[in-house]
């Protein structure tokens, strides 16, 4: 690469969405919402892996089911809307679209974890 090119993450925009995490097995369904939809889901599936996740008792469903009985995707994505400056804040309409998929599918409002899913 050369002085001129631009590195590959100055050029990276993450994709902003929704996932979800069920466990048939248990009825188990759970949302959340994040800028980066990717990173959240691998952050899930990293402190589970771990046996870190802040909800011990989603942790321990985990732990003796295994991850082939869970769920683990990407539910929907939001658009950058190019009339908006670059910096800005989706917090609000990734709030609204958690809110609609989570009326769609009948849940619960579940407090949310320490950096965990609700």
């Amino acid at each position: 690469m050369t002085q001129t090119q631009p590195r590959a993450y100055k050029n990276f925009t993450p994709r902003m969405g929704i996932y979800v995490l069920r466990c048939p097995a248990s009825d188990l369904t759970l949302l959340d919402f994040s800028p980066h939809v990717e990173g959240g889901v691998n952050r899930v599936r990293f402190q589970l892996d771990a046996g870190v996740y802040p909800d011990k008792d989603i942790q321990r469903r985990w732990t003796e089911r295994g991850p082939d009985a869970f769920e683990l995707e990407v539910l929907d994505e939001l658009a950058y809307d190019p009339s908006k400056p670059a910096d800005h804040d989706y917090s609000a309409e990734l709030t609204e679209l958690e809110a609609l998929h989570r009326e769609r599918l009948r849940l619960v409002l579940r407090p949310r974890n320490a950096r965990g899913l609700r």
